[in-house]
């Protein structure tokens, strides 16, 4: 059975997953959705899922909708309800369980940079998005996994210039206890060529796996920091027959994550 690292990394997302769980993945993060789907149609009927802010729950759609991107506006200029931002998010009971953030950087305690590169915000080498969320996301939801298009180490840094979603700080298990935080913080850093966990009592970024093909020396070589290296380091399991058919025949028919 052929699949590609997008399919193999959206089952390995599908498997940390509960039925019941209140999962929100944010905009133009098409493999996560595509887990978070995978999981909701193959263990998770009672999951509530939160596509861009639309709670849903798709367990009777044969076919979902093409996911790339979010284009159809119909569902906002048709909602039947809206969000008092302020009053949603000082709500203990809205808190989600899962949320997927990515970043223009990530530092080995999982504290992740959407706000730009360089020393000097006013003249900045890149320039990112922004926040647009993440701070406020990151902070209220049980745990949330940090998930990169690409694995460099221009990306995966020792320190990040600027944080827009708190991590684990410098370290330590207490490090969001302290500043009160009330979520769980990053379970999980995936990228294109691994897992990394994060080390229970530092906190530091540990290599949870390996994705095929990929040897530990790649990773360290490819990465800014020096992770947590276990004794033996397991190979991400692979998508079942089960689960390829969903992702191709219901999830992702228009082959997104073949691309």
């Amino acid at each position: 059975m052929t699949y590609t690292t997008k399919e193999l990394i959206a089952a390995f997302i599908a498997r940390d997953l509960q039925d019941g769980e209140n999962v929100v993945v944010g905009a133009n993060l098409p493999v996560p959705r595509a887990g978070v789907l995978l999981a909701h149609l193959h263990h998770g009927p009672n999951m509530t899922i939160g596509l861009s802010a639309t709670q849903t729950n798709l367990l009777k759609e044969p076919v979902l909708q093409p996911f790339k991107y979010n284009r159809d506006f119909r569902a906002a200029r048709w909602a039947e309800s809206y969000m008092q931002h302020h009053e949603t998010f000082d709500s203990p009971k809205l808190m989600s369980d899962v949320f997927f953030v990515g970043g223009i950087q990530i530092d080995q305690f999982g504290n992740s940079n959407l706000i730009g590169v360089g020393t000097d915000y006013r003249r900045l080498r890149f320039r990112g998005p922004g926040a647009i969320g993440t701070t406020t996301m990151t902070t209220y939801t049980k745990r949330y996994h940090l998930y990169l298009n690409s694995h460099d180490p221009r990306v995966l840094v020792e320190r990040c210039d600027f944080i827009t979603a708190f991590g684990w700080g410098r370290g330590g298990a207490d490090a969001r206890t302290k500043l009160g935080l009330p979520g769980g913080g990053p379970k999980y850093c995936i990228t294109p060529l691994c897992v990394f966990d994060f080390e229970e009592e530092t906190k530091r970024m540990r290599l949870r796996s390996v994705h095929p093909g990929v040897t530990v020396e790649e990773v360290l070589a490819r990465t800014g920091f020096a992770p947590i290296i276990a004794p033996r380091v397991p190979e991400t399991e692979a998508p079942n027959a089960d689960e390829m058919e969903i992702l191709r025949q219901r999830v992702d028919v228009e082959g997104v994550l073949r691309s």
